[in-house]
């Protein structure tokens, strides 16, 4: 793995630059440190240590929907990541990542674990990593934000998985995870030159609540590079290389199972979700670059979470997890004009959303979008509209959701060193 290609996806760090080189210089006091790559301080043959930070703030107007006083807008600053990323080495075989977020930003914020791994990665064909991280699954998780080209890629997207339900991690029955994270262990690694690549994971997935008996998570995912091989650290992605990857062409399929993974305590169900997700990133001769998103998701429950629980909230006071379960897709277009202007290079892109619940009504979202790149997934700016009812209704997947087709308009600002 190369040391270069760390600072991350959906926030976990692939390493930056160096931040405070002065106070990183302080701590290692007996060592002659090298800065590497730009991002990486050299305390020995084998020992090496890394820092950088990502922040992604936006400003979003959404319609109200007809009715009431006439047609009212909601403004929101919001301030949606602040990320620091350490990551370092400390033999040749093992390897550490540390990562922070600002988890309830808009509620004022609170600095807390988002990554924390400790890796063994002898061979590229297997690996291990233990500790708090991405539960494998489909390429929008596997992105995060960070490295998605869509800005707005979670809040109307495709439903969540397990992991990514709750910004913050409980044991009351309401949480599995949280940003996409949750702790266990991946085994993971490639073959055929790369060509293919696995994670197989096992994590502890919902705590309480419905998973009274502490039922394991599992989940794996498989991808196979038709075309250039993608180069990401670990089993991470990206959802576009801005053109600097070649041409490629992945297609993965992902699996999430848990007994006993949704619902209440004494109507429990157990979780399923399925993905195939494809991306094709063409580089045209004119120097242009041509990308393709496509993400199909099935997420099934058996032996218990009735409607009738769903639709109660929870009956008794008792905590649920209200697992999707149903279809949903997501496809984006996008062209990266090859000249520059000013600083960047700009890349419209148009998107649709579809959900459709078994268990409520069906939503959509359709997005026109504009990115101003500066440095690939580093530096960019997002002006973005979005129409659809899926703005509206949400997570609600009750038999009585309902909901308005209503706009919203975002601006969307992202650096990262």
């Amino acid at each position: 793995m190369q040391m270069s290609s760390f600072k991350q996806q959906t926030g976990v760090s692939r390493p930056g630059r160096l931040l405070v080189g002065t106070a990183l210089s302080a701590l290692m006091v007996g060592y002659v440190s090298e800065a590497q790559a730009g991002a990486t301080f050299k305390i020995d043959d084998t020992k090496w240590v890394s820092i950088g930070a990502g922040l992604r703030t936006s400003f979003r107007a959404q319609d109200s929907a007809a009715g009431g006083d006439g047609d009212k807008w909601s403004n929101d600053f919001a301030l949606d990541n602040i990320r620091l990323y350490l990551n370092g080495q400390i033999h040749k075989y093992l390897k550490v990542e540390f990562n922070t977020d600002c988890q309830t930003c808009s509620n004022g914020g609170e600095v807390r674990v988002l990554d924390a791994i400790g890796k063994i990665e002898v061979d590229p064909l297997y690996n291990l990593w233990i500790g708090r991280m991405l539960v494998p699954a489909e390429r929008r998780e596997m992105n995060g934000p960070f490295f998605s080209p869509v800005y707005n890629i979670f809040s109307a997207g495709t439903p969540f998985s397990p992991a990514d339900y709750n910004l913050v991690i409980r044991d009351d029955g309401t949480s599995a995870g949280s940003f996409g994270r949750d702790d266990g262990a991946t085994f993971w690694g490639a073959a055929f030159n790369g060509r293919f690549q696995y994670a197989l994971g096992f994590f502890r997935g919902l705590r309480g609540g419905a998973n009274s008996d502490s039922n394991i998570l599992y989940a794996q995912r498989f991808a196979y590079n038709f075309w250039e091989v993608e180069k990401n650290p670990g089993y991470y992605t990206s959802g576009s290389y801005y053109g600097t990857g070649g041409d490629i062409l992945t297609v993965g399929v992902t699996n999430q199972y848990q007994e006993d993974g949704a619902g209440t305590q004494l109507d429990a169900g157990n979780f399923r979700g399925t993905t195939v997700d494809v991306l094709m990133e063409k580089v045209l001769s004119n120097g242009g670059v041509v990308t393709l998103n496509g993400e199909y998701k099935n997420y099934g429950i058996s032996k218990g979470f009735s409607q009738a629980t769903r639709d109660a909230g929870g009956p008794g006071g008792l905590t649920m997890f209200d697992m999707f379960e149903g279809n949903a897709y997501d496809v984006s277009g996008m062209y990266l004009f090859p000249q520059k202007v000013g600083i960047g290079q700009f890349q419209p892109y148009l998107r649709y959303v579809n959900v459709e619940p078994e268990t409520s009504s069906t939503r959509e979202v359709y997005e026109a979008g504009l990115n101003y790149v500066i440095d690939g997934h580093n530096a960019k700016i997002n002006v973005s509209y979005q129409y659809g009812d899926l703005l509206s209704k949400g997570l609600n997947y009750r038999s009585n959701a309902t909901g308005e087709s209503v706009s919203q308009m975002m601006v969307g600002f992202q650096w990262q060193i």
